[in-house]
């Protein structure tokens, strides 16, 4: 049975500034992250569990997130020597500050009559004495784990200047079975790999998932079957999927408009690949490319615009942009090495993309008009980068040498690779963007306030 993790109420209220201990001399301001910076030292944060209903595991939720930013380092709960936090007081904050920690985060979850739960927080600098961020959720007691994304988001977002991305989901092709007889299957979880669905039972070869980015609820995907190929648009609210209907030849790698009123896709006829655009309203399909050779692989960019998309009509395979009509095609690529799988980043400043070049295969980005190229990440084989929604991570998938092919992620800065929280195997992914919006910044009230 599909799972599905909605939040059913969330209320964001500003919590008032609690009592304050007794004054200190003030210690020695931090710094708080910018991560624009090449090298850094993850910031050492306290994260002390919650009080409260699946407090502990919460809290545990919040670390893991934070770790895995690869901006921050949390701190070993058996070196806190404050304990028994509540939203009534701030912290001791020498306590704090002779562990080293930089920041601290602490909470309570709450029972209300209603049966659901609320989550308050507050995040201090406990050397400034000063508190950065306040907030409180309203959500049942089995959202706990979704409460803890976005409690994480809130704090990565206050502590480094950018949105956040945990409250966020990959759908992905989830892969079992033999080399002989291997089975497909469409996934979705949780982007720390929790809480696995599948979403196809396994009698189609899935390829090449996508979401929308003006809704999380909405995917598209590609379906192969015996004797057909079949673009499908899928509901994961509703469960509703409906085909595009049937074309004159293989389709490949649908991909949303950002507003999600159009679809571009590939179609393989006569021998020759050429990309073409669906207006989902009217289903009236247009041709914008016509060269000989293969076309395929469009991403829009942000703003509706233009699509970068792979050709090999110079021979080789390139990255190409053209305007959202098919006009003004041009290469962009600049390297040698074949280039595929572009990726539009969200923020619209840098295409992602696979590359294979000297036997190896690399996952980097470069600007949209093909300058500034830099590989993040290289191995045995790695493909099909997607950009988490707030455009400084990419997932891809990667496979060893005679191992199976997992999920992983990078930074911008190439300096934080890791494998993703799924356990299985898995291929193509592609990040939502955020389950609900949130404000750009959030700044603490009250007397207490740190300055933002």
């Amino acid at each position: 049975m599909r799972l599905t993790i909605l939040l059913a109420s969330v209320a964001a209220l500003a919590l008032a500034g609690p009592s304050a201990t007794t004054a200190q001399e003030p210690q020695p301001q931090q710094e708080e992250v910018v991560v624009d910076q090449g090298v850094l030292r993850p910031l050492p944060i306290a994260v002390v569990s919650f009080t409260g209903q699946n407090g502990a595991e919460l809290s545990g939720v919040i670390r893991d997130d934070l770790r895995r930013s690869g901006y921050f380092e949390p701190l070993d709960p058996a070196s806190f020597i404050e304990t028994g936090l509540t939203l009534a007081n701030a912290p001791n904050f020498p306590q704090w500050t002779s562990i080293g920690a930089q920041a601290v985060l602490y909470g309570e979850v709450t029972p209300r009559p209603d049966n659901r739960n609320d989550y308050g927080f507050r995040l201090y600098d406990p050397y400034r004495q000063c508190q950065l961020v306040a907030w409180k959720f309203t959500a049942t007691p089995l959202q706990w784990r979704r409460i803890g994304h976005k409690i994480a988001d809130l704090v990565y977002q206050r502590m480094t200047g950018e949105s956040g991305f945990f409250d966020s989901r990959v759908v992905f092709v989830s892969e079992s079975g033999t080399q002989l007889n291997r089975l497909s299957r469409l996934a979705i979880s949780d982007q720390d790999g929790h809480d696995p669905v599948f979403l196809t039972q396994g009698d189609e070869i899935i390829m090449s998932p996508r979401f929308s980015m003006s809704d999380p609820n909405e995917i598209t995907y590609v379906a192969l079957g015996r004797d057909y190929s079949r673009i499908y648009l899928r509901n994961l609210q509703t469960g509703r999927t409906e085909s595009l209907g049937e074309f004159d030849g293989q389709v490949l790698a649908p991909r949303f408009s950002n507003d999600g009123s159009k679809l571009a896709f590939s179609i393989i006829r006569g021998g020759n690949t050429d990309v073409y655009v669906m207006d989902l309203a009217s289903r009236q399909l247009r041709r914008l490319t016509s060269d000989p050779g293969i076309d395929t692989s469009p991403s829009f960019s942000p703003d509706g615009s233009q699509i970068v998309f792979t050709s090999d009509r110079s021979g080789s395979a390139r990255l190409y942009t053209m305007r959202a009509d098919g006009s003004g095609q041009r290469p962009i690529s600049r390297g040698g090495g074949i280039y595929t799988a572009p990726a539009w980043s969200p923020r619209g400043d840098l295409i992602a993309f696979t590359k294979q070049a000297g036997g190896r295969f690399s996952t980097g980005v470069m600007r949209t008009d093909g300058s500034g190229e830099r590989i993040l990440s290289s191995s045995y084989f790695e493909e099909g980068p997607s950009w988490a929604p707030n455009g400084r991570y990419i997932m891809f998938a990667r496979q060893a040498p005679g191992g199976d092919t997992r999920l992983w992620t990078v930074d911008l800065s190439g300096r934080v690779v890791s494998q993703a929280g799924y356990p299985g195997r898995g291929s193509d992914p592609a990040w939502s963007p955020l389950l609900d919006e949130q404000p750009a910044r959030l700044a603490a009230t009250g007397p207490d306030a740190c300055p933002t």
